[in-house]
């Protein structure tokens, strides 16, 4: 019983620990996008209760999607300091949001058939903590979208 006890302490101070670390995260990812959007004149970008922020420039005239809707998307992908990580050919690329960044699940229903625009990713509506390869923990990411078709 002292085990189990002892036990039950130390787990609710791991995961006290831990919801402090994901707010002081979230804090100073909002700082950044604010930052960049301050420092690029996106007056426009709006925050979600996410903590996403989406930038409209054409809001697309087409049919719209869902986070579950097969999508074909141009993007490209950079960090705030302008350094691009990934990009799509100009005729996009197909797949299905529900199998992309939480990011990009809420951001791309924000558009329809060709809608332009931003989305300003906090890290964890993207790789979060633990990065992935060429993407370092705790990344605000940058993309630029054109959602091409809803399929």
């Amino acid at each position: 019983m002292k085990y189990l006890y002892l036990f039950l302490v130390f787990a609710a101070c791991f995961a006290g620990c831990a919801k402090k670390k994901a707010e002081k995260q979230a804090k100073e990812d909002d700082e950044i996008i604010q930052q960049y959007i301050a420092d690029h004149g996106l007056t426009t970008a709006y925050k979600t209760e996410s903590g996403l922020y989406v930038v409209i420039d054409t809001p697309g005239t087409g049919s719209s999607c869902t986070s579950n809707s097969t999508v074909k998307v141009a993007y490209t992908g950079y960090f705030t300091n302008g350094t691009i990580f990934d990009e799509s050919l100009p005729a996009g690329i197909q797949f299905g949001l529900q199998s992309v960044i939480k990011g990009w699940q809420e951001g791309i229903p924000h558009f329809k058939e060709g809608g332009v625009g931003k989305l300003l990713v906090p890290s964890a509506l993207a790789y979060g903590k633990n990065g992935t390869s060429g993407i370092p923990a705790n990344s605000v990411l940058i993309f630029d979208i054109h959602l091409i078709d809803v399929l």
